[in-house]
């Protein structure tokens, strides 16, 4: 089972480096099939490095606490995905659903639900364990 769950987080993570490449190089694109439309030059500058930035971190962790077999690698994508979760609902609860509103919320949740059964599961490392 534990091999299992690693190469899932595994191969989620590396689809996450994947989106945080795509919205390095080509952000408008990407930010379009979200549902964003930046205003100005700025919105792409932040497109390309918040959402950079979210995915490329949440997916390095991911990847790293896998590849160590670190499960407390795993708790910063695990909260990053949370906050994402908790204001997509926030939202839904404040002005209403969306077309196709279920889709990133189902995702994240597979994410949040899949790094706690990681964390769950595998070893955890004291600082000075990842030194050696």
């Amino acid at each position: 089972m534990r091999l299992a769950l690693t190469a899932l987080i595994f191969l989620i993570g590396l689809f996450d480096l994947l989106m945080a490449a795509s919205f390095l190089f080509t952000p408008l694109e990407v930010a379009q099939g979200l549902g964003v439309v930046p205003v100005a030059s700025a919105g792409i500058s932040t497109i390309r490095a918040d959402f950079t930035a979210f995915f490329g971190v949440a997916g390095f962790a991911m990847l790293w606490g896998a590849w160590r077999r670190n499960a407390d690698l795993l708790l910063v994508p695990m909260l990053l995905f949370a906050v994402s979760f908790l204001g997509r609902a926030l939202d839904l609860v404040l002005t209403g659903p969306y077309p196709g509103w279920p889709a990133p919320m189902a995702v994240e949740a597979i994410e949040v639900l899949l790094l706690l059964a990681g964390w769950r599961f595998l070893p955890h490392h004291r600082i000075a364990d990842l030194t050696t």
